[in-house]
């Protein structure tokens, strides 16, 4: 992808506007295979390298865990590094793998390669035979580094509206089979994102047949922003990413609430448990649900095993209740519903989404600096001529001194972000809706 679109598609991200509250149906809880987070790919304090092909160069599924990072861990003093390069296979991602992943000096790096490596046609033993071998080379330095990897399959081509699709799908399956493996020997990460991609285009082609709602990718393999969401999430849950944002219970017959990942005080009941209102400092923020996110949702598992948001409210008369966060209504639920427990994560309004949205348009502004950084600084190459020599040494540290300058600006902007992440305490509210 040229660095035009890849600007151009950051941009994109910004200037969401919050659909009105909607009346939603209860949640089940959130998935527990990830609940405390132990066995999380991502530690805080990691220094992060995603590295790629144009996937990657847009920004999309790493800014979106970028997002899911920042948020969740709001002090967890994390910094973010893209490596993608459009039209790049584990060739090449070998041949850079020094200069422009372990000279970053990374703690965690995700490897994203094998879209064109497997030459967007029939199966190629010979092609596959050498992907392996150039990921197993990554992989070899990435260990004597000490990083940790998270090697991933690519996503699969949406067959709906991609030129040779119903081929390439398979070939996929193929190609990418010797991924598994060699996770295992080297003992890093492995995440299946080709499988679990496929099942949702494969269930995409029942409900959407001529991809109308639900595209992921604008042309069969490059993500729009639902295929960000669906990349990310695969991802993420594969790596064994908390579900849990926070979650409160309130018994409104006793007063009382309980609270996880978060604090609850000046509970409130109205007369006859009519409603109840208190106030909850969180811990983490939920991911800002963006309006062309919402077509991926189903496809997704509602977000409910990463997004959970918890709401339960108990004791209160049967009728339907609208949730309010500093006074701005954010959902409309039944009183069973409220007893079962609500997932508020995935609204699209209301001070908390504002909030998160606001990191989310950081993130994008500090990721045109990181994109620029890369492009004109980590890939630039001193023509190695004979009349240049004499200021070859020169050219070398004054591209280290620019290294060293644009990232102390990327430092900087994180630091701001995390202050857009920081806890707040806001007043919540469960009435009678009118």
């Amino acid at each position: 992808m040229s660095r035009l679109l890849l600007f151009a598609a950051l941009a994109a991200f910004l200037g969401f506007t919050p659909d009105a509250p909607v009346t939603r149906a209860a949640e089940p809880k959130p998935v527990a295979a990830a609940a405390d987070g132990n066995d999380f790919f991502f530690k805080p304090n990691d220094r992060i390298v995603f590295l790629g092909d144009s996937i990657t160069a847009q920004y999309q599924y790493s800014t979106y865990i970028e997002l899911y990072l920042t948020t969740r861990m709001p002090k967890g003093n994390f910094t973010f590094i893209n490596a993608g390069i459009g039209g790049d296979t584990a060739n090449g991602g070998a041949a850079r793998f020094q200069s422009q992943v372990l000279a970053e000096k990374p703690t965690a790096i995700t490897i994203n390669f094998g879209m064109n490596d497997g030459g967007y046609g029939g199966f190629n033993p010979d092609a596959c035979k050498r992907f392996a071998e150039r990921t197993s080379a990554m992989l070899d330095m990435a260990t004597k580094a000490g990083a940790r990897v998270a090697l991933l399959s690519p996503n699969a081509v949406d067959r709906r509206n991609k030129s040779n699709g119903k081929q390439y799908v398979e070939t996929q399956k193929q190609f990418y089979a010797p991924l598994k493996e060699l996770a295992a020997k080297h003992k890093v990460s492995f995440v299946d994102q080709y499988a679990i991609t496929r099942a949702a285009t494969d269930k995409m082609e029942i409900d959407d047949p001529t991809a109308k709602k639900a595209v992921p990718y604008y042309d069969g393999f490059h993500t729009s922003p639902p295929g960000g969401l669906l990349m990310a999430h695969a991802i993420l849950t594969g790596l064994n990413a908390p579900a849990l944002v926070s979650d409160v219970a309130v018994d409104a017959s006793a007063g009382k609430a309980d609270a996880k990942s978060c604090k609850v005080g000046d509970v409130s009941v109205l007369p006859n448990t009519a409603g109840v209102s208190f106030t909850r400092t969180d811990e983490a923020l939920p991911l800002p649900i963006q309006k062309d996110w919402l077509p991926m949702l189903p496809y997704t598992n509602e977000l409910k095993d990463l997004n959970y948001y918890g709401l339960t409210v108990k004791g209160l008369k049967d009728g339907s209740y609208v949730v309010s966060v500093d006074g701005a209504a954010v959902g409309t639920y039944s009183a069973k519903d409220l007893a079962a427990g609500v997932n508020v994560g995935n609204v699209t309004a209301g001070p908390v989404w504002e909030q998160a949205n606001k990191v989310l348009q950081a993130i994008n502004a500090k990721n045109q600096l990181v994109a620029q950084r890369f492009f004109d600084v980590v890939m630039f190459q001193f023509p190695n001529k004979e009349w240049l020599k004499d200021v070859a040494e020169t050219v070398t540290a004054r591209r280290t001194f620019e290294l060293a300058k644009r990232m102390e600006k990327i430092d900087a902007a994180q630091k701001d972000i995390y202050k857009l992440a920081a806890p707040v305490t806001r007043k919540w509210e469960v009435k009678p809706a009118q």
